[in-house]
C-alpha cells in the first residue's frame, strides 16, 4: 500500500503531513523525503512533516525534513498545517483547540480558531548575534542594519531567529529582487554558520509590508510564517513597522504581532487540507 499522507498547505507553502503517532523515529528517510516532495516525479512540496507523541508535557512532537533533506528547527506555516492535520485526525473539525507541540525550537503552542484560520504562538524572538547565529557582529550585540556584501552589492540586513535562522532586507520594490541569483547567495554565505533564510521586505506602510523569501533548503516559496514574524520584528526594530501588521507574501497574508506586554509573536493564518493518498 505504501505510505499514507496527507498534503496541507500554508498560503502556498505546502507540506507532506504523516501520521507517525505510533513511534518516535521518523518513518521515513531525509533522501526519501527529498524523492517525496519532487514535483515532477513525486507528491510535489516544500517539506515532509511528521507529527510524533508528545514529550514530557507536550501533547505531540513535530519534526520536519526539507525538499533538499535537511531538517529544520520549526516551520511557522507548516506548525499551522500541522495543527488543522492533528485535528483531522483526532475528528474535531473546526472547533477550538490549543496544542501544545514540541519542536527543536522549544514547545509552540497553535490554536485552532474554527474559521479555517490557526493561531500560533511564535515565542519570543531571539536578537543577539550567537543566537541565530551570525558572525556579522559581536555575538552578544544584536544585528540591526549591517552591511552585508552580495553579488557586488552592499545589503543592509537584520537578523532575527525566530527559532530558525533569518536574514531580513529592506527594498523600495520586492518584486524586483532577483531572488533566483542572490537567495542561494545568502542562505549559504559564510557569515551564516547555520545557513539562514532570507526575507526581502517592501514597507508599503507600517501595518502592511510585501515580503518575498528565500527559504533554507527549499530555496523559493510562496509563504514563510516563521519569515513572516522575523521581518515585523526586523521592521519595528528599524522603525519602520508597526508591532501589530499585515505581512503579504505571494501566497495570501499573514497577521503578525510582536505583543509588547509579553515580547512574544504570534501569526494567524489559514492552513487547508490538499489531497490525501499513499506513496510508494
Amino acid at each position: 500500500m505504501g505510505i499514507q499522507f496527507s498534503k496541507y498547505q500554508g498560503l502556498g507553502n505546502d507540506f507532506i503531513l504523516i501520521d507517525n503517532r505510533h513511534t518516535t523515529q521518523a518513518i521515513i528517510t531525509p533522501e526519501q523525503a527529498v524523492a517525496m516532495c519532487d514535483r515532477h516525479f513525486g507528491i510535489g512540496a516544500d517539506g515532509v512533516i511528521f507529527v510524533l507523541p508528545g514529550e514530557e508535557d507536550t501533547d505531540y512532537t513535530m519534526r520536519i525534513y526539507n525538499s533538499d533533506g535537511s531538517e529544520p528547527e520549526m516551520c511557522g506555516n507548516g506548525i499551522r498545517c500541522l495543527a488543522k492535520f492533528i485535528a483531522d485526525l483526532e475528528g474535531i473539525g473546526e472547533v477550538n483547540k490549543t496544542y501544545r507541540i514540541q519542536t527543536l525550537a522549544g514547545v509552540i503552542t497553535p490554536q485552532l480558531q474554527g474559521n479555517g484560520k490557526v493561531k500560533v504562538d511564535m515565542g519570543q524572538p531571539q536578537l543577539t548575534a550567537q543566537e541565530i547565529p551570525t558572525t556579522l557582529t559581536d555575538g552578544s550585540e544584536k544585528v540591526i542594519a549591517q552591511s552585508l556584501e552580495i553579488a557586488d552589492k552592499t545589503w543592509l540586513v537584520t537578523c532575527v531567529s525566530m527559532g530558525n535562522p533569518h536574514c531580513i532586507t529592506f527594498v523600495s520594490d520586492a518584486c524586483a529582487v532577483p531572488l533566483e541569483q542572490i537567495g542561494l547567495l545568502f542562505e549559504h554565505h559564510p557569515v551564516f554558520p547555520q545557513r539562514t533564510n532570507t526575507e526581502f521586505i517592501q514597507v508599503v506602510k507600517p501595518d502592511y509590508i510585501k515580503m518575498r523569501v528565500w527559504e533554507r533548503g527549499a530555496g523559493i516559496t510562496l509563504a514563510c510564517g516563521t519569515g513572516a514574524c522575523a521581518s515585523v520584528v526586523a521592521g519595528v526594530l528599524n522603525g519602520k513597522c508597526d508591532r501589530t501588521c499585515t505581512v503579504e507574501l505571494p501566497g495570501g497574508c499573514l497577521k503578525i504581532e510582536w505583543s509588547e506586554a509579553d515580547n512574544r509573536v504570534y501569526m494567524t493564518g489559514s492552513a487547508e487540507p490538499v489531497f490525501t493518498g499513499y506513496y510508494g
